[in-house]
């Protein structure tokens, strides 16, 4: 099905290690033949472990510069000494490519993205002018101006709010702040605001659309140079950690025929080229699907949507940049793809009754980690994890004991503002408007 003519690099700015998503795309191209390289942090990395990993290559840092940034794919390509497709697997790099596409083209195959796209649709802050300009559903947001407004927003939406970072991929490693969490408080609301100060990224307030079996669902996709759609379709997440507001754990191949053309609208409108994953919520009051999230690269579960031809996005990637043909979609209804270390439970179950990689069937699924022709990731990971959640038990503060009476408590900004005298100064700038 596909001639491996050319070596593939897959980019990874992020340091995360257990980024399934990545092993994914090297298995998936591995196994065709294709030599495999990826440029991400190797220390603690199960992706490392890979058979089909031909080489790992030093990555950009976090907040690197575009210079640093060309000049470490300078590198690795002068490594590989021959032309090789560029696949990022996160934002930060799918932006950087976006914006150095001119020069990168000189040592990779990139598609033909229009200039600036990939930034455009992954700011969080321009989703809700974008979802307006095409028609599409979109959870009311507001983007608070300052702490007070932070405060005020998470009123007005109604609470519990979600909170989001206009440019996540900017946040600073080892701030303890995610890219998308649940707010409970205005207070919450503030603090969070106040923390994200000279990050780089904008704090957004959206309004929460209640979680439920059924309500979650993603579209992944790859648009060839012709404009034309492979390599993926619609899912559902069966479950998400953390809860309500994660990553997939459990998802499933669910085909919808309204997302489908949702989504061929979207990218037609926007010319979009390449790879994407866009997540979709259902708004239980008006039963629409509401546009969450526009990620310009593959989705970490994109293997869900393996095909019955053996075709995904980072292949459909590959043989249209290749100039070879596309064999046509076969859709597999009911497909699973589990992350063992996000839902230990179902991985469990999967294992036991064998319903899974071990009948190698196509229609039931995969795991992220574990695979009979690829062991190593899968034990790495084990070792790895355990360690990291050693880590983080011993990381949680302890609670702290309680306040006398009168006592303000005091968070990471400082003394906390009373609520009357925060709804005081809202009020006050509101007048003076």
């Amino acid at each position: 099905m596909l001639d491996p003519c050319v070596p593939v690099v897959l980019l990874r700015i992020d340091p995360n290690p257990f980024h399934h998503g990545t092993l994914g795309a090297a298995r998936s191209l591995g196994r065709c033949g294709v030599e495999v390289h990826v440029a991400a942090v190797a220390a603690g990395s199960p992706v490392a472990r890979s058979r089909y990993v031909t080489q790992m290559h030093p990555a950009p840092r976090p907040g690197a510069s575009l210079n640093e940034v060309v000049r470490i794919l300078r590198r690795t390509a002068a490594r590989i000494a021959r032309p090789a497709v560029l696949i990022p697997m996160d934002d930060a790099g799918a932006i950087a490519v976006s914006q150095l596409r001119e020069t990168l083209t000189e040592m990779f195959l990139l598609p033909e993205q229009p200039e600036h796209l990939a930034e455009y649709v992954a700011d969080k802050a321009r989703l809700p002018e974008l979802c307006r300009a095409v028609g599409i559903e979109h959870p009311a947001t507001l983007l608070p101006r300052d702490e007070y407004e932070a405060y005020s927003g998470a009123e007005e939406l109604g609470l519990p709010v979600v909170a989001k970072w206009s440019h996540p991929w900017l946040l600073p490693p080892g701030s303890g702040l995610r890219s998308t969490s649940l707010v409970r408080t205005p207070e919450e609301a503030r603090s969070l605001y106040l923390r994200g100060q000279g990050t780089g990224s904008e704090l957004l307030l959206q309004r929460y659309l209640a979680a439920g079996r059924g309500s979650d669902w993603f579209f992944h996709g790859y648009v060839d140079r012709h404009g034309k759609l492979h390599g993926g379709g619609a899912g559902t997440k069966e479950h998400a950690w953390p809860r309500r507001a994660g990553l997939t754990a459990v998802g499933r191949w669910a085909p919808v025929p309204e997302l489908q053309v949702t989504v061929e609208h979207l990218v037609e409108a926007l010319e979009y080229r390449g790879i994407f994953d866009i997540d979709f919520r259902v708004d239980a009051e008006t039963g629409k699907y509401c546009l969450l999230d526009f990620n310009p690269r593959p989705g970490a579960q994109f293997r869900v949507f393996a095909d019955g031809n053996g075709l995904d996005v980072v292949r459909a990637q590959y043989l249209d940049l290749t100039h070879q043909p596309l064999p046509d979609g076969r859709a597999l209804p009911g497909r699973t793809f589990i992350v063992e270390n996000y839902a230990p439970l179902s991985a469990l179950r999967a294992l036991m009754t064998s319903t899974l990689p071990a009948r190698r069937s196509a229609v039931t699924g995969e795991f992220a980690w574990h695979a009979t022709d690829d062991a190593a990731p899968a034990r790495a990971m084990a070792a790895e994890w355990s360690q990291h959640a050693a880590r983080r038990l011993l990381r949680r503060p302890r609670p702290a004991p309680a306040a006398a009476p009168g006592t303000p408590d005091e968070g990471p900004s400082g003394p906390t503002e009373p609520a009357a005298a925060v709804r005081t100064a809202t009020a006050e700038r509101k007048a003076s408007c």
